[in-house]
Order: structure tokens, then sequence, then C-alpha cells
């Protein structure tokens, strides 16, 4: 098999680079072999990712064992839980350009054969899967899995987003510091990615539902040995895609994109799924607008309830049957012909699954909802689209007007919230947070559980131009595009103008003329730029609006 790495290891000409391998300890037996790049993103900053250097030596074994040398290198993972609320948020988006970049530049400089993805969480995962999408060498994917679920709070396993709804209960007087300072202790028990169907979670499923994971491995909880012996098979399926030459688009291509696009719909998954999906896809150029995945939502049935749908979280929906399950249920819907990194096709895997029922999955004829997890909404307040979340959204608010009350930032509705200046009935307008005007795109997570703390969330909407956790609920429409400041429509709305959510009817509007809104535009002066140097100057120069993915646009 004359592989990419040969062609720079060759005697004499090439002794130069077989030396350079030689210093780290690298043998001739181990240069004749096929050099398969690891894209390590452990960290010891990053619950998600703690573990990874075990899995990773898992995954070299399996490697080993298959006939090829593992060549490891590091690959940075933030933490969406530890930047939320604050100004680190607008890196965490940005950084899942880094990472494509950076895998990027390792496998192409050192011709590497192949590339296994080791990664978690929430920008990561994506990141480089655009990597592996971009660079079409054998990849596959592999993830740390979920952490356990921590003790009992409102009624269900707690997790990380269950302190920020804790906030709002501590500052409305219904809960103690003690019983606060207790659930911080234990409502994150071990390493892993956090425990509900946020965007990490969601976008490990959705890998393998694409095909780039190993079937069933993707929600292994991270502390469980099953999470290692995936890991060294692996190994050894990377060794397969090689020499079969099965490269990353023959899986990350348009059959592989609906599929996990319907598999993301079905377990209620997040927001988050509308940027990153369309990244992907562009990277494997192939093209998915926010209307194609409307529309596979639509047609979709969300039959996965796991938390924030429901009270079950991502361990409990592994021991109910996981991803493989639900896809056995969506096998009438899917492209059963798209090929996995096992080299085998869908249906072919799915042939060996036996259909499953429980409480957290049902069947296709008895849904939990009729249609999937994420809708898109257009209209004059969002011409390009802006996105929400019907599955997590009490149905009375399906459908709803109020009047308008506004904020340039996360941190001036938040400070609002907490003062009591925001009231039942009303629609918060947070703007100047999308991809260029953040810039990075912050998720108002933090202010929506503080929503929910506060007891407001079945009572208002929130709508913006910025993103939101998995783990949101309550009513909201982010993604708004264009944003507010590239002039989009949300940068004129005013403090009463009545806004419409009509999620059944897919319509985001303002009760205001258009003779109007167009006035208001040409009196508005855009704002100064809040970020004028280093990298997120850069991001917001070079951000395309979310709609396509808010990711950095080539330049040409």
């Amino acid at each position: 098999m004359k592989t990419r790495s040969s062609e720079i290891l060759t005697r004499p000409y090439w002794s130069t680079v077989r030396s350079l391998y030689k210093s780290m300890g690298y043998s001739d037996r181990d240069l004749n072999r096929p050099l398969i790049g690891i894209a390590n993103s452990y960290n010891r900053v990053t619950p998600g990712h703690a573990n990874l250097n075990t899995v990773c030596d898992h995954v070299k074994q399996g490697i080993l064992q298959a006939g090829g040398t593992p060549v490891e290198f590091g690959v940075i993972a933030p933490c969406d839980g530890i930047a939320n609320g604050h100004g680190g948020m607008r890196y965490i988006l940005p950084s899942r350009e880094l990472i494509a970049n950076d895998i990027e530049v390792m496998i192409e400089a050192h011709r590497l054969d192949a590339v296994v993805l080791l990664g978690s969480c929430d920008k990561i995962v994506p990141g480089m899967l655009m990597a592996a999408a971009r660079l079409d060498v054998p990849a596959i994917l592999v993830v740390g899995g979920p952490m356990l679920g921590g003790v009992l709070f409102d009624g269900r396993s707690s997790d990380n987003s269950s302190l920020a709804e804790a906030v709002g209960m501590l500052n409305n007087g219904t809960m103690s510091e003690a019983a606060f300072a207790d659930l911080e202790e234990r409502a994150t028990p071990c390493v892993g990615s956090c425990s509900f169907l946020g965007t990490a979670n969601t976008m490990g499923a959705v890998a393998e539902a694409m095909g780039m994971c190993l079937p069933g491995s993707s929600m292994i909880p991270a502390v469980m040995a099953a999470r290692l012996r995936s890991a060294q098979e692996s190994g050894h399926a990377i060794m397969n895609l090689l020499e079969h030459e099965i490269t990353a688009r023959k899986i990350i291509n348009k059959k592989g994109l609906e599929n996990a696009t319907r598999l993301g719909m079905a377990i209620g998954g997040s927001t988050n799924m509308a940027l990153h999906l369309p990244a992907i896809a562009g990277d494997a150029q192939v093209d998915l607008s926010l209307a194609d995945l409307d529309q596979i939502g639509a047609t979709t049935p969300h039959i996965a309830r796991v938390y924030p749908a429901g009270p079950h979280n991502v361990p409990d929906f592994h021991t109910a049957g996981g991803v493989q399950a639900v896809l056995k249920q969506l096998e009438p819907l899917l492209h059963a012909d798209a090929l996995t990194c096992t080299g085998r096709t869908i249906g072919a895997e799915l042939s060996d699954i036996k259909a499953t029922t429980n409480e957290i999955i049902r069947p296709l004829d008895n849904p939990w909802h009729a249609q999937g997890s994420l809708a898109a909404l257009f209209g004059n307040l969002a011409p390009r689209g802006g996105v929400t979340k019907p599955i997590s959204i009490a149905p009375q608010l399906h459908t709803i007007s109020g009047p308008a009350i506004c904020y340039d930032s996360e941190e001036e509705a938040t400070s609002a919230l907490l003062n009591g200046e925001i009231h039942a009935g009303q629609i918060v307008v947070i703007r100047y947070e999308g991809p260029k005007g953040g810039p990075g795109m912050r998720e108002m997570a933090r202010f929506m559980k503080m929503v929910h703390g506060k007891g407001l969330h079945d009572t208002i909407a929130v709508v913006t131009d910025g993103r939101f956790s998995g783990t949101n609920n309550g009513c909201f429409v982010g993604h708004i595009s264009p944003e507010a400041s590239e002039g989009g429509p949300i940068a004129h709305v005013k403090d009463g103008d009545v806004i419409t959510i009509d999620i059944p009817n897919r319509n985001l509007s303002v009760d205001v003329p258009d003779d109007t809104l167009i006035q208001r535009k040409t009196d508005w002066k855009a704002p100064a730029r809040r970020i004028t140097t280093r990298y997120l100057a850069l991001y917001a120069a070079l951000a395309t609006a979310a709609d396509r993915g808010a990711v950095m646009e080539n330049v040409t």
C-alpha cells in the first residue's frame, strides 16, 4: 500500500525526515508502517477532555495491533461551561475554526496517512469533523464520553446547568446557601462531557449517525471500561479505513449529513446543530441550508426524550439503547446505503440491532412530539432565518406576541433580570451578540437558566442574534440573521414594538411597517466594534452569518 507518509520517508533523499523521527525514539520498523495521526484534545481545564490521555493510550494500542504507527499531537479544547456568562464566551465558537485549522496544518505539514480525532465537547467535535471533511483522508472520531449525573435536584439528576438555575432560586430566596453549596459539590461527580443533551453530546451522537464514530460508541460514559475498549477498536477501524481507501468525504457526504441531522432532530438535539452541520457540510463541499435543516426536522418525529426535553440524562439514554436504538426506529427515514467508519453501510450495521422501546425511546408511530428538535423561523425580523427548539417550549408559547424590551448585550439583560426589570408577557431582545457583533456569538445559556430559576420561563420569550446552549428550555429564538451589527432588522426594534413568534407557521415578525423599519435603518449608526485587535478581531472580520454556520470566510 502506497501511503502519503512514505513519500517523505524514502531513503536516502528523505533520511533527514527519518532522522527527525528517530530523534524521538521511532525505529525503522515504526517508519515502515503507515503513520496515523492522533489529534488529542486532552487537557486539565475541560472536564470532557480530562480522560482523553487514557483513551488515547487505548487508541494507540489498536493502531499498533493493526499494523500502524500512532503519531500523537495536541489540540486546544476550551470549555463552554467555564467560559459561560463572561467575556471568555466570545472565544468559544471561534475556537472551532482554530481546531479545524490546526488539525489541517498538522496532517498536511507532516503528510500523515490518516487521523483519529479525540474530542468530546461543544466546539471541539464539530471543529474536528470540519477538519476531516476538509482534508478528506481516512478519519474516525473518538469521544471521551459523558459524565454521570449528579445528586437529585428539581426532580432529576443534577448537572452543571442545575447550578445556573439554582442561582435564580438563591436570588429569589427559594433556596438556602447551604443547599446551594451542597449542589455545587455534587452536581458534576466525575470527568466527562456534561451529562445533559447539550451540544457536546448532541454532536457526539450526530457524529455516530453520520458514520464517523463506531456504532454504539458515542454515548458510553467517560468512566466506563467499555469506553476504553471502544477506543482500542477505533484504532483497528482507522487502519481498516486506510487499507480500503475510505476517506472522510465518502462518509461525510449528503447522505451522511442528512442521516446525522435526522438523528439530531429525533433525540432533541441542541440548537447549535444549526451552526455546526452547515459548517461541516461546507468543508465537505455539500450544500446544507437552514431551510434544509428545517425540512428534515419537520419530517422527523422526536422519539428520544433526554434532558432538557425530559428528566433522563445521557447515561440513562445510553443504557436505554442510545444512538443505535434511535437509528433503528428511524431506519425507514434514513439513507441505508450511507457508509460508516466500519466500512459497512448504516443499513448493514442496523441489521444487527433489535428494535427497542422504553421510557426514553419511542417508535415512529408514537413519538414524544410529531416533529423534531429544531425549527427555522423567517420573517421581517429574521429575513435569513432564526433557530428555535419547539420541543423545549411550552405548547402555549408556540404562538406568542408581546412588547419588546431591548438590551444591547447579555450583561445588560442579565442585570435587568436580576433587578426585577423583566416581567411576564415581554419579549426580551438581546442583540449585538452575533458572530461579528459579539464578536463570537456568545450563548445566552446563563441568562436562560436564570430566567428558569426566576420562574419566568413559561411567561416570557427571548429573541437574539446570539445563540443558546443545548440544555436551555423556555421560549427562545436565536441565530437571528442578519445580525444587529450588520444592520439586520433586530437592530431597529424599539422597546414596546410588538414581536410575534409563530412556530407552527415558521414566522418571526415585528409589527412595524416596512417603511418605518427602512427609516430606522437609515437613521441607525453601527456601534463601534467591541474588540479591534488579536484573534477575535480577525474572526469578526471574516465570520459569515449564523445561517451559513458562522464560519470564517475563505479569502480569495
